[in-house]
């Protein structure tokens, strides 16, 4: 079956509610792949963030763009989403924050070239039919020698297990009631990191991302938050999801756009 991504129409008025299903993408994945971004993103700009420019691709209800705005980054997020820009531009317009929230996919960013220090995305890629394409928007967004943050689903068995007959298959423990994500969809590492060389962004490191809790008791709380005992933030929360060594499941990384100097380089013969 089809990915159901109008879904996020449906739902994305309450993203910031813990009862929404989509706020299991809040609880402790926010903070979790935050913690590892920030690693990343201090000595990459060494404390300096002012005045840099951050493009959010797939922000959804803004989780993340205000965690960067926070840090002082001038936020952009994108989404195909008209609800949830709606959305995220009014939580973050509630909690004082200046964001510029834009309609617009992946594969074609309303965006200018050359015009961002930072791009990221998170739970997106394996939601879009043309991989290569958002990643070609991606470099053209970024000046050179920017950095990309980026998470994903792997394909692998566990993740099969997981991420598809666990929250989306099975009745008792399933999150939604529609088909969020299709297995073939998920992106093996190298494929990845393949597709990101063609468009001269290189790999500087992929690590796990996923539930740090035991595999038994987050079953359970699947169960507990499907049958309405606890809410989906508190799910979120118990799986304390975060940078891990496996990345059966899902991983997180960075990369870099290469320079103009850097091309010339390698373009001699």
């Amino acid at each position: 079956m089809p990915i159901d991504n109008d879904v996020y129409d449906r739902l994305g008025r309450s993203w910031w509610d813990e009862t929404n299903p989509l706020n299991i993408l809040h609880g402790s994945l926010t903070p979790g792949r935050f913690a590892y971004f920030q690693r990343v993103l201090t000595p990459y700009f060494k404390g300096q963030v002012s005045g840099k420019r951050a493009l959010d691709v797939g922000c959804g209800g803004g989780f993340l763009a205000e965690e960067f705005a926070r840090l002082g980054f001038e936020v952009v997020g994108v989404d195909p989403s008209r609800v949830s820009v709606e959305t995220a531009r009014s939580h973050a317009a509630s909690s004082g924050l200046r964001i510029e929230y834009r309609v617009g996919g992946g594969e074609e960013l309303p965006v200018e070239d050359s015009g961002f220090d930072l791009v990221y995305c998170c739970d997106v890629l394996e939601h879009v039919s043309n991989v290569d394409r958002v990643l070609s928007e991606t470099a053209r967004a970024m000046k050179p020698g920017g950095l990309y943050l980026f998470d994903t689903v792997n394909r692998t068995i566990t993740s099969k297990l997981i991420a598809i007959k666990a929250m989306q298959d099975w009745a008792p423990t399933r999150v939604f009631d529609v088909t969020v994500h299709d297995w073939q969809m998920f992106i093996k590492p190298a494929e990845l990191a393949d597709g990101l060389a063609r468009h001269g962004l290189v790999v500087g490191e992929m690590v796990g991302l996923g539930p740090r809790a035991r595999m038994p008791s987050v079953l359970l709380n699947f169960v507990r938050a499907r049958t309405g005992r606890i809410t989906y933030g508190e799910l979120s929360r118990r799986l304390n999801a975060g940078e891990q060594t496996s990345m059966a499941i899902s991983y997180m990384g960075f990369a870099t756009r290469r320079t103009q100097a850097l091309d010339q380089v390698q373009s001699l013969p």
